[in-house]
């Protein structure tokens, strides 16, 4: 492992009367480091589904721009299993942050330099790029998230943290609004808002730190009592990627179940998202404003769609995720129904809000159930697992032949897709129900 990336080494316990205080302090600034700091990852990771449009102008067809959009998922679940299990070997601190600096300066590169928008197959490699440095975001969170917060309070801090991809998504329409305003250049849609991230970066850096031991504090579970089923002191060591592998993941197969729904929900979502711009201006007649902030009301709804379905989770369903992910999936596949057949602006704008606000609920139960299911210095490779079925199997469908589909068949033949999405990810959330209603739990292996 390369010194920077590291864990920071444990230190000797700060005297007892300054625990608790220094506990809370840190806990309150970590939770604020992985919220903006995940925030900053979405400034900069599907802004160039709000260039396409200007591409489109250029000559490129959607087959072309959904194949260079598809390097960003490709190389996007790639990384968050891979990169995922380095991340639980790693500092999350410096983790987190040197992904988002390379993240940026990637996209700063694509919308400076002109040679980088003139083929398809430069915005390809570009976006791979891009992707592979995304892969470092989620992991780091997650590893914060576990060693800083115990298990009965997980579920409602990780819906509060989950809105922070729901925060950064949104700004970047205004963002490449306002960054057109400034340059007079479409091109600012890409290199502004990663200006802006990498500002986020270094704010990110300043608060992060890695785990509570390397900050003087006793593991939480100690500190909050709250010691999940199965717990030992063995956790607390880091693991090498053969053991988190092949005792903790290949034989889980609750965390394989949900890694499969988790790719048709991922493609409902990004099916949605990646083409909503150009769906808007070409099939609806929207403007590029209107378009921009249709999209900015898209992933800002999905915050309190999110606090909600977390809430419902562990209040009314006590911890089980799996009926709130059915009941929102319905509901999606109903707006998403009504997305394709309105044809108000107005309707279809309140439409694409209803899918914000219930699409990202089972994303992010998804999210938490992986990290449930295993220890906690396995739990980014977890999230890869479920991460690299999402993007591979569904934001990848959704990049390159949700742009096929709709040139060969039109929108209505992109709809019938997103549609038949949605019943299949409902089917097989409902099967991991059953697995948990036997008794199944992955931390069992």
């Amino acid at each position: 492992m390369i010194d920077f990336f590291k864990p920071a080494a444990h230190k000797e316990l700060l005297p007892s009367d300054k625990i608790d205080s220094t506990y809370k302090r840190l806990r309150f600034q970590v939770f604020v480091g992985i919220f903006i700091g995940y925030a900053g990852y979405y400034l900069v990771r599907k802004v160039f589904s709000l260039a396409m449009p200007d591409l489109i102008a250029l000559g490129f067809s959607k087959t072309e721009l959904g194949f260079a959009l598809s390097g960003v998922s490709i190389a996007y679940g790639l990384s968050k299993f891979i990169m995922g299990n380095v991340s639980d070997r790693s500092n999350a601190r410096n983790f987190l942050t040197a992904g988002l600096v390379l993240s940026a300066l990637t996209m700063i590169l694509m919308g400076t330099i002109p040679l980088a928008t003139s083929s398809v197959f430069i915005m390809f490699i570009l976006l791979i790029l891009n992707g592979w440095f995304q892969g470092m975001g989620w992991p780091p969170c997650g590893r914060v998230m576990v060693h800083w917060f115990s298990i009965r309070e997980r579920g409602t801090k990780m819906s509060i943290w989950n809105v922070a991809h729901n925060v950064g998504g949104g700004i970047i329409g205004p963002l490449a609004i306002l960054g057109v305003a400034i340059f007079a250049d479409w091109h600012a849609k890409l290199y502004f808002p990663g200006f802006i991230a990498l500002a986020v970066a270094v704010i990110t850096w300043f608060l992060l730190r890695d785990t509570p031991q390397s900050c003087g504090l006793p593991n939480i579970e100690t500190y909050k009592n709250d010691f999940p089923p199965n717990y030992s002191e063995k956790f607390e060591e880091e693991m090498t990627a053969k053991e988190i592998f092949f005792k903790y993941i290949l034989k889980n197969k609750l965390l394989w179940s949900i890694a499969f729904a988790n790719a048709f929900v991922y493609l409902v979502r990004y099916g949605v998202l990646d083409w909503a711009p150009l769906y808007l201006e070409e099939a609806k007649g929207f403007s590029i404003k209107e378009s921009g902030w249709a999209y900015f009301a898209y992933e800002w709804a999905g915050i309190p769609g999110t606090l909600l379905c977390g809430y419902l989770s562990d209040k009314v369903f006590k911890g089980k995720r799996a009926p709130v992910s059915i009941i929102y999936m319905v509901l999606v596949f109903v707006s998403i129904y009504m997305y394709w057949t309105s044809q108000s602006i107005l309707a279809n704008s309140i439409a694409l809000i209803c899918i914000g606000f219930l699409i990202y609920g089972p994303v992010m139960l998804i999210g938490v159930h992986a990290l449930d299911l295993v220890p906690k210095k396995a739990a980014g490779t977890a999230a890869g697992l479920t991460g690299l079925f999402g993007y591979l199997g569904g934001a990848l469908f959704a990049n390159i032949a949700m742009g096929a589909v709709v040139d060969t068949w039109g929108w209505s033949g992109g709809f019938v897709v997103l549609l038949s999405s949605c019943v299949i990810a409902i089917l097989l959330i409902g099967f991991s129900w059953v697995q948990e209603k036997r008794g199944y739990n992955g931390i069992h292996v």
